[in-house]
């Protein structure tokens, strides 16, 4: 079971996982790259197209690809996409090459987005979470409120720390940034930082990522710690419960510079 971070547009990453010639690939936003990839690994069959949410840097790929491959599409029951798939939520199972995904219900950044966990025999776990949980970071609240994302980002930290976080951008060294302003004395997230803008250097992707190592530097994960609830509170006295202190962060961020 091989995992691909497959580069797209500026920032983007379309997940795929290769089981021998059968591939999966997650939130296709761009199709030519997913298919320039199958052609120069001739006789792979892409068979199953994953989708955490509607948006067209993750879907804009799918008619294209469905069209080339046949492809069966799966994504979220509440959201629409450009082309017709199995709709799953929270409860729901996808089986693939041996693997069975959980759906896990993650509204926040748009309403109906889902998160796809499996536990992979002999490898550590995959996560593949959208734009809801970042290395360092989380999702714009573009249709959920606060209260939404920090449940959805509730659910994700509590899966098992060698998960594989698998996010679609590429924000980590900006997401860092802030995550230092917020929390500048963590001595785990400093080391983090480091070991990030030496991979970015070598134009290597700092992703996936270990979910223990974001319960320790992501300070969206980590609202309720002493140290990031005090910054928090230095810039927003009012903000002294979970909700008002995450949205609180979230704003902090949508306005850092």
């Amino acid at each position: 079971m091989q995992l691909i971070p497959l580069p797209a547009f500026s920032d983007n990453y379309i997940w795929m996982l290769k089981d021998q010639q059968r591939l999966l690939v997650v939130d296709p936003g761009e199709g030519s790259a997913v298919l320039n990839w199958l052609a120069s690994h001739p006789g792979v069959q892409l068979d199953t197209i994953l989708v955490t949410h509607h948006h067209a840097d993750h879907t804009g790929g799918l008619s294209e690809l469905v069209q080339a491959t046949g492809a069966r599409v799966i994504g979220p029951a509440l959201e629409k996409l450009p082309v017709e798939h199995s709709p799953v939520a929270q409860g729901h199972t996808v089986a693939w090459g041996g693997l069975s995904f959980q759906v896990i219900d993650v509204p926040g950044h748009t309403l109906g987005h889902v998160a796809f966990f499996a536990p992979v025999p002999g490898q550590a776990p995959l996560l593949f979470c959208g734009d809801t949980l970042f290395s360092a970071g989380c999702g714009r609240l573009f249709e959920g409120t606060p209260a939404q994302m920090l449940a959805s980002l509730d659910q994700l930290s509590a899966l098992p720390a060698d998960t594989r976080v698998c996010c679609a951008h590429e924000y980590t060294l900006s997401n860092l940034k802030f995550a230092l302003a917020v929390d500048p004395h963590n001595a785990e997230l400093q080391t983090y930082a480091g070991q990030c803008q030496q991979r970015r250097s070598q134009s290597l992707p700092t992703l996936p990522v270990a979910l223990s190592t974001e319960r320790a530097i992501n300070p969206f994960l980590r609202t309720r710690a002493a140290a990031v609830r005090q910054s928090i509170q230095q810039h927003w006295p009012e903000a002294r419960d979970d909700v008002s202190a995450f949205a609180a962060l979230r704003q902090w961020k949508n306005e850092f510079q």
